[in-house]
């Protein structure tokens, strides 16, 4: 059932859709895209936390006899971990909120000139 696909290659050559957006749902869009520094902050971010959490954490399970025997490899890593999500989480949603206001800023310029 459904519709053929010669009958469908001539209705829709360009494969795009028989939706058009509008033009604020372009610049939305647009804008979404710019706005991917967030992930790549709380990547690095992550990272850097991983990492100084993690040398901290396998040193004293090393060397401290409480953290010896009252911390395993699962408290381990949900230490490493949450330190990791917690800076990840947090730098991008700074990155993301700047670059609305930035947005907003610009929206708001734009608005005022065209009146």
């Amino acid at each position: 059932m459904g519709i053929p696909s010669e009958l469908r290659d001539m209705l829709l050559p360009n494969k795009k859709g028989v939706l058009v957006a509008s033009p604020a749902e372009d610049r939305k869009t647009l804008r979404s895209k710019q706005c991917t520094r967030g992930v790549r902050a709380g990547f690095k971010a992550a990272s850097i936390a991983g990492v100084a959490s993690a040398v901290p954490t396998l040193a004293a399970v090393r060397m401290i006899p409480w953290a010896k025997a009252n911390l395993n490899y699962t408290a381990q890593a949900l230490i490493i971990s949450a330190a990791s999500i917690a800076s990840y989480f947090i730098t991008a949603d700074k990155t993301i909120l700047e670059c609305a206001r930035k947005n907003a800023k610009l929206e708001d310029a734009l608005r005022h000139n065209q009146q």
